[in-house]
């Protein structure tokens, strides 16, 4: 029986979804890079350039803008105070993070499942809908124009997703490790620290950034409770700024992207971190 000399070649079914995902992820990541590339060009440009083309690059290219607004404002101590209040917040959430979610993930009584229920469902609380009560308790408390009033409510709004991204991690841990660290002497706290957190640290890095990154980005808590103009963090000193220089908008559009540039440094370099650790939350 003669071969058939024109074989029939069997052809796969075109993959249109994946072109249509990179498509659309393109699409997502232009609409949120292209205002953040703005501003910062913008920060570039003279006020003039700016008025005559908007959607204009730099011509020249004027560097007076940052210049001033390094040496000639008030950036470097808003900048301080943000670091201060964003790290204070940073380690708050994941110490006091880490401590909850061992208790749930490691430990077994009653009521635990619906302890973290409750957790749970402090994502569905906005935190805007508890600023009146929360400024009158701060009050009350004497911590009105003090770190303390931003770091502590941040500390407790920021708990829940914490605990939601550390539980699966620390729950994942084989028994089998914390039976071999128990017969080599090591307690519930030392194999927490010699085990249990080097081998959750993608979820720290995770919680940490996203605690840091939304600290240093808070507005209303900041404006509500720090009436003292020395303790104002950068994003209310970049509504100063605005303020006290509405017609200068390559000013403005410099103090912005150097008020969002440290965020975006730290959420950048720990970017692959915040990615594992969302997976491994995920699949938890």
């Amino acid at each position: 029986m003669a071969a058939d000399p024109y074989p029939s070649v069997t052809r796969r079914p075109v993959a249109w979804s994946t072109p249509l995902t990179y498509a659309l992820a393109l699409a997502v990541a232009a609409v949120s890079i292209a205002p953040v590339v703005y501003v910062i060009i913008g920060g570039f440009r003279t006020t003039p350039q700016i008025i005559a083309d908007p959607a204009g690059l730099p011509d020249p290219w004027v560097w007076d803008n940052y210049v001033r607004v390094l040496t000639q404002s008030d950036f470097w101590k808003q900048a301080l105070n943000s670091a201060v209040i964003a790290l204070g917040t940073t380690v708050g959430v994941v110490v006091l993070g880490v401590c909850a979610a061992f208790v749930l993930a490691r430990y077994t009584f009653r009521g635990r499942e619906g302890l973290y229920t409750f957790f749970t469902l402090g994502l569905l609380f906005p935190s805007g809908a508890a600023i009146l009560p929360l400024y009158l308790m701060l009050r009350d408390l004497t911590l009105i124009n003090s770190y303390y009033a931003v770091i502590l409510p941040q500390i407790a709004f920021s708990l829940p997703l914490t605990i939601v991204i550390l539980r699966p991690f620390l729950s994942a841990i084989p028994r089998e490790l914390e039976d071999a660290a128990a017969i080599d002497g090591a307690g519930r706290l030392g194999f927490l620290w010699r085990i249990l957190l080097p081998l959750s640290r993608p979820a720290l890095v995770t919680v940490g950034v996203l605690a840091f990154v939304a600290s240093w980005n808070a507005f209303l808590l900041p404006l509500l409770v720090l009436g003292d103009v020395d303790l104002h963090t950068l994003p209310l000193g970049v509504q100063n700024f605005s303020s006290q220089y509405t017609s200068d908008t390559a000013g403005i559009l410099a103090f912005t992207s150097l008020a969002m540039l440290p965020a975006l440094l730290f959420f950048t370099f720990a970017e692959k971190q915040i990615v594992g650790g969302l997976q491994g939350a995920v699949k938890g």
